[in-house]
């Protein structure tokens, strides 16, 4: 790993994502999860966008107040897909699913994702935010997707690095990887100055 100083550090990921997961161990972060049982995600209502996941980012990291050793840093993440002034929600059922993909289909939505680090002593979060355009989308090829895919674990009822992305999305203005669930060049920038004590 090439961040000065990273060995001296043991670093916790707080999420189940496999994406995250796969991600963190793309760019060489030897990592270990832990998760607690319960986390409040709710928000306050007047919050909108990048506000949204950076919050529940942050609310994610608070539960491991006092329980983080002098050597640990807790890494955090929340992404929502945010629409016409909403958030796209993970999907309920593939009806709910469908109805997602459909609202999605031949518009430009964002994904925002707010990450969070806490070591004993301090905190940082920040956020990123990829602009997706999709086709106009057929109900067969959404239904397609609902079938042979795993939509149901994903806000916004996608993702990217499935069929339904190389066959939907016409482009993107910002992170792929961000789309995945974690910024993870802004990650891996930010995780540096915050081991190495630059500008924070």
């Amino acid at each position: 790993m090439f961040i000065p100083n990273i060995d001296d550090y043991k670093i916790i990921l707080a999420s189940q994502s496999p994406r995250r997961h796969y991600l963190l161990k793309e760019i060489g972060l030897e990592f270990e999860i832990k998760l607690k049982e319960f986390v409040d995600e709710s928000y306050p209502e007047e919050l909108i966008k990048e506000e949204i996941p950076l919050y529940i980012a942050q609310k994610k990291a608070n539960v491991f107040h006092g329980d983080i050793d002098e050597n640990e840093i807790v890494i955090t993440a929340d992404t929502i897909v945010w629409l016409n002034g909403k958030i796209l929600q993970k999907p309920k059922d593939p009806d709910d699913a469908m109805r997602i993909l459909q609202e999605l289909s031949g518009k430009c939505h964002q994904v925002y994702t707010g990450v969070c680090f806490k070591s004993k002593y301090k905190k940082f979060a920040f956020t990123a935010c990829t602009d997706v355009y999709f086709k106009k989308l057929t109900y067969a090829e959404i239904d397609y997707y609902i079938q042979h895919f795993q939509p149901m674990d994903k806000a916004g009822a996608y993702g990217i690095q499935e069929w339904i992305g190389y066959i939907g999305v016409e482009k993107i203005n910002g992170s792929f990887f961000n789309v995945m669930g974690l910024p993870i060049q802004k990650l891996y920038s930010e995780l540096d100055d915050f081991i190495n004590d630059k500008d924070i």
